[in-house]
């Protein structure tokens, strides 16, 4: 069954962004659930932010799951990637996604993997960078799997990475890896950037989406941009997709009218 997810931001470093909810996590799980939400996606500064027993009762209390946990705090806030050419700052990195997926499948969340998978830098090549991301993502995968998850990757768009942009080429790389434990997130803001036909891109990487982002073209809440919701939500469908679809966009107007927003979409296209 696929179900609802709605965003919370809980590093201090950022004060606007393409989440939801910010800030006080007990208020926004108890917004999340009066709405009717399913599920969190969370984006904290480390794997220790929040005390496991302490979101365990939330989480419970509020009738939510953990739906995914987001890594890019590593980047913001230590400015560590996959791909630095810096051996030692590639080890950091690594390590800090690893505690992030220790975090998340106490709960049975995977964690995602975006500004944290960095770029090619100025001149660097990219194949050697490339085999810095598929041999990170060989050790997380496993590291993953050995923790009972999956681990998330998530093709961004141009002006964010020059790795890879769009479902096809992002499902063509993990193809090349031994881990089979790497899953590709669809998130409808970026595909609209990169996407010829949203709908076709997703019947085709079906069997690689492990989440979606639900954002509109603007990347506000979905039903205040130009997506074509619609067919979207057909392809989604038709595809056989059964896990949380995640609302990462900004808050706007504000986050009530945003969350609201959301989950009236979300129950008009998914329920």
């Amino acid at each position: 069954m696929i179900k609802s997810c709605v965003t919370i931001a809980l590093v201090p470093q950022i004060t606007y962004g393409p989440w939801i909810f910010w800030n006080d996590l007990e208020s926004s799980m108890e917004k999340a659930s009066e709405l009717g939400f399913d599920a969190i996606e969370l984006f904290t500064p480390a794997s220790d932010t929040i005390d496991q027993s302490e979101l365990l009762a939330l989480l419970a209390k509020h009738k939510l799951e953990l739906a995914a946990v987001g890594t890019g705090a590593g980047k913001v806030i230590h400015g560590l990637t996959l791909t630095d050419p810096d051996p030692e700052i590639r080890k950091k990195a690594i390590s800090f996604i690893s505690d992030m997926i220790e975090f998340g499948a106490a709960f049975g969340a995977p964690a995602i993997i975006g500004s944290m998978q960095g770029n090619v830098l100025a001149g660097h090549d990219r194949e050697k960078t490339l085999s810095w991301l598929a041999e990170a993502l060989e050790i997380l995968g496993e590291k993953a799997k050995k923790v009972d998850t999956f681990l998330i990757y998530e093709p961004l768009n141009r002006y964010e990475t020059n790795l890879f942009n769009t479902l096809k080429t992002g499902s063509e790389f993990l193809e090349t890896l031994n881990t089979k434990n790497v899953k590709l997130l669809a998130d409808l803001f970026h595909m609209n950037i990169e996407e010829t036909d949203l709908e076709d891109s997703i019947i085709a990487a079906s069997q690689h989406i492990g989440h979606i982002h639900f954002a509109d073209s603007n990347r506000k809440a979905i039903g205040l941009g130009h997506t074509a919701m619609d067919s979207v939500a057909n392809a989604i469908k038709t595809s056989g997709y059964a896990g949380f679809i995640s609302a990462e966009a900004f808050p706007e107007p504000n986050s009530k009218e945003a969350a609201l927003q959301t989950i009236q979409s979300f129950n008009k296209y998914f329920r």
